[in-house]
């Protein structure tokens, strides 16, 4: 299939997995965060709002570089996770997903934190009365209630994940066939003479992606909504 060359569909195939990896990884850490900032009062809590936000309102080349400080090999915590666990993300695809889930991280824990408010605090108050414990309650009420915001927060944060172009390259480079993304191939595309075609083609692509994980989204959504409310 000569649509694409074998490095562009290189970078098609390491975006999918950079995105999903981002996804999967933070979110545990999202929902735990959505649900202390909808449902917990506690000292720091806008502070914690605050740095959840941050990388919405930071240019994305300041947030890859600060991962390049933090996380590097000589970083603070990039230098102690390669010399004890052999653990690297400077410069490597595993970078390029920690990029992308920090990017992403806010939109999914704002998307989450939405669906937790929309649900009635007296059910999970009554659950409690009743001998629950705090997590068997989440488990059992609370989860079911806010999965379609969890589905919608993923696919949010995945799609946000596929885009992430300033703090991908800034940490990781524009390596083909290591740390090159979508986003970075079409970027390099654009940068030659006569590549605006293939990079339309990339785009294309992308664009395909994008809108078969909103689809994806819109039915499961409605799937899981429908199964939650017994119809």
């Amino acid at each position: 299939m000569d649509w694409l060359t074998p490095e562009e569909w290189q970078a098609v195939a390491l975006s999918l997995k950079v995105s999903l990896w981002a996804v999967a990884a933070s979110l545990p850490l999202g929902v735990l965060v959505a649900y202390a900032l909808a449902r917990w009062r506690f000292p720091g809590r806008q502070v914690l709002n605050g740095l959840v936000h941050l990388p919405l309102i930071m240019p994305p080349v300041v947030t890859g570089y600060l991962l390049l400080l933090a996380f590097g090999r000589r970083g603070i915590f990039g230098a102690p996770l390669a010399e004890w666990f052999g653990i690297v993300f400077a410069f490597r695809w595993t970078g390029a997903a920690l990029a992308a889930a920090l990017m992403a991280f806010p939109l999914m824990v704002r998307t989450i934190r939405l669906a937790i408010e929309a649900v009635d605090p007296r059910l999970e108050q009554a659950a409690s009365t009743l001998g629950g414990s705090r997590v068997m309650v989440f488990a059992t009420i609370t989860l079911p209630l806010i999965l379609p915001g969890i589905i919608a927060g993923s696919i949010i944060a995945f799609a946000k994940a596929m885009g992430e172009f300033g703090a991908t390259i800034t940490f990781v480079s524009n390596i083909p066939g290591q740390t090159q993304t979508l986003p970075s191939a079409i970027y390099t595309e654009l940068q030659v003479p006569g590549g605006e075609a293939q990079a339309a083609r990339l785009v294309m692509v992308s664009l395909v992606i994008a809108l078969g994980a909103l689809l994806a989204s819109e039915w499961v959504g409605r799937a899981v909504a429908r199964r939650i409310s017994g119809a």
